[in-house]
């Protein structure tokens, strides 16, 4: 009888609790809460937020996160829904601390975007690191039942600061993992790209984010988000064609960020004081990078951490892992589909359990064998995860393939001994950088058929044959345009696509009725402003009408373009409202009236003196 009511136990009440939905009563249920203010080096005071676990039988480590965002729910009584970045973390019982970094909600100090590291130049007394530093030396000592060791997460901006807490980083602190870290906001990262304002998120987000606190608030408190009336946002930013009267009618209450990105239109000092990856030196804690191939917001700044931090640590625990994610998908949806194209499984609960998991149970709990690959990376287009010993692969070779002046895509290199097309590009009718009536950035457009804008006059289209064989692009991608204009600047957007065959039975995982034939996938697009070509740090106009390259790096890619699609590649000048408008003339973008705004005659070549390419690293 004995045996018979043990197995009933097993069998029955074990796969409840392990069953059992985590919600807030969960949590209350398994953690006692507390709300401490702690103390910073120069006298100001971060709230915060401890979860501990009320089973006292061990010693427990503590995972932080700091975050702009808000630990809501406010009040010893009030507890979250659930702990850590997806529900099987509050099971596992850390000691979980979420903090109002300096400036933001009920934390006192002053607020700081991306706040300047302190260094040789920049003598501040404190950083994000600091707080880091000051906010671990307290909870080690202070929090009961802890095992000495910490650990740090945090997905975009709270991936900034899990990258600042890297540096002169405190002994307790033994594993961090940056996810979609906010990392340049200048070359590649949310606000700008190559160069180019970001418009469309840069004043949605700053509207209510760099809203004036002047006192610890709470979320009751937060500023109201931006509303269209005519959901139309492609209308209503060409009715602004100056950012000046864009920030006087709609940005008088929220300035500051707004005015730095006026004031600071190189990369000055301003921005290589906020770039965290020149800071990543004498890295010691275990770093696992997350990120998504298909990521809008902050796709560069997993690579470029990760490749910063190997660059500058050659002894340090680093590892980077990249699935087919939109920002944060890896903890937001299981990943087993994105827009209108399938992955046959659920990659985000694969990384959940064998990577993120194990990664922060091996160094703060000592439990399990974690021995991943240097780089886990999952390729789309074959749907399959794939492990590499660096990033990108040393299995990679370049591969070059050549625009000719029949709008072909080939390895063969140009004959010809002149030949270019010529078009014209107006910033009074830009291309859409999305299809339809534009109600809202969609994450989707980072994948999003190509279509609707390939036979625009101003866009470009060189495709291959099919192929005849996958092509599998593995690392960053790079064009190498020979042009001319007869303007003095202008933006230039590269999109690589994969065109599935006409004869395509895929169809759509959110609509059966959409059957994939002739789709034209993006890959991956990115746009480097044409002053810009010669380095971030200095603006240098083209001379009209003549030859002049261009080269422009997109972020990394992991994707196969399997046999019989093609490669396509999109050339353009205009991607709005996603990318502010260019008057393509050498003036300040952001005193530029109505009238500044010209057209441009462009000329691409692709001739033997002057052939354009582009490069890819290829598996």
């Amino acid at each position: 009888m004995k045996k018979i009511i043990l197995v009933f136990i097993v069998f029955f009440i074990v796969p409840f609790v392990y069953a059992q939905e985590v919600n807030e009563e969960y949590i209350k249920a398994h953690y006692d809460k507390i709300e401490q203010y702690i103390p910073m080096r120069d006298g100001v005071k971060l709230f915060t937020s401890i979860y501990i676990p009320k089973d006292k039988s061990q010693k427990y480590p503590i995972l932080l996160n700091r975050t702009p965002y808000t630990v809501a729910p406010y009040g010893p009584d009030k507890y979250k829904n659930t702990l850590g970045n997806f529900p099987q973390m509050a099971k596992e019982k850390y000691i979980f601390v979420y903090q109002d970094v300096r400036g933001k909600w009920m934390s006192e100090g002053v607020y700081e975007n991306i706040r300047p590291t302190r260094s040789k130049e920049n003598k501040a007394l404190i950083d994000e690191s600091t707080d880091t530093y000051d906010t671990i030396d307290w909870l080690v000592k202070n929090v009961s039942n802890n095992n000495g060791k910490v650990g740090m997460y945090g997905i975009s901006y709270p991936g900034f600061y899990s990258t600042a807490g890297l540096i002169n980083s405190h002994p307790a602190l033994k594993a961090v993992s940056p996810q979609a870290p906010v990392t340049d906001w200048f070359i590649g990262d949310d606000f700008r790209h190559g160069g180019a304002l970001f418009l469309f998120d840069a004043f949605r987000f700053m509207y209510t984010f760099d809203a004036p606190r002047p006192k610890p608030t709470t979320n009751a408190n937060a500023p109201k988000g931006f509303t269209l009336q005519s959901e139309d946002y492609y209308k209503f930013f060409l009715q602004y064609p100056t950012l000046s009267e864009l920030k006087n009618k709609y940005l008088s209450h929220t300035v500051k960020f707004w005015d730095d990105l006026a004031k600071h239109q190189t990369l000055d000092t301003f921005w290589s004081s906020r770039t965290i990856t020149n800071y990543l030196n004498d890295v010691k804690p275990a770093v696992m990078v997350v990120g998504g191939t298909f990521d809008a917001e902050d796709t560069y700044g997993a690579f470029e951490t990760y490749k910063q931090i190997e660059k500058r640590n050659k002894k340090n625990n680093n590892i980077l892992v990249i699935g087919p994610w939109f920002h944060g998908g890896w903890v937001r949806s299981q990943g087993d589909y994105f827009g209108d194209i399938r992955f046959g499984e659920k990659t985000s609960l694969y990384y959940q359990q064998n990577l993120e998991l194990a990664f922060f149970d091996y160094y703060l709990k000592g439990k399990g064998n974690f021995n991943p690959a240097e780089a886990t990376i999952y390729f789309s287009g074959m749907n399959q995860w794939k492990t590499f010993d660096q990033w990108p692969p040393k299995e990679a070779t370049p591969q070059t393939y050549f625009l000719h002046q029949d709008y072909s895509l080939r390895k063969d290199k140009p004959s010809q001994e002149s030949a270019f097309t010529e078009y014209i590009s107006d910033p009074n009718k830009p291309v859409p950088f999305q299809e339809g009536i534009i109600t809202n950035r969609t994450r989707e457009y980072m994948i999003a058929d190509q279509r609707f804008v390939a036979n625009r006059p101003d866009v470009l289209v060189f495709e291959t044959e099919e192929l005849q064989e996958d092509l599998t692009l593995a690392g960053p991608i790079t064009a190498d345009l020979k042009v001319s204009m007869t303007g003095t600047d202008a933006d230039f957007i590269v999109k690589v696509i994969d065109v599935y065959p006409d004869t395509s039975s895929v169809t759509s995982p959110v609509s059966d009725k959409i059957v994939m034939k002739g789709y034209q996938m993006l890959i991956r697009g990115e746009v480097l402003r044409g002053r810009f070509r010669e380095g971030f740090d200095k603006e240098k106009p083209f001379v009209p009408n003549e030859i002049t390259t261009v080269k422009l790096t997109l972020p990394d890619v992991a994707h196969t373009i399997k046999k019989g699609h093609k490669l396509m590649i999109q050339i353009q000048h205009t991607w709005f409202p996603l990318v502010d408008r260019n008057p393509n003339q050498m003036i300040d973008i952001f005193k530029a009236k109505k009238e500044d705004y010209i057209k441009n005659t462009h000329r691409l070549y692709f001739d033997r003196n002057n052939p354009s390419s582009i490069t890819f690293s290829v598996l």
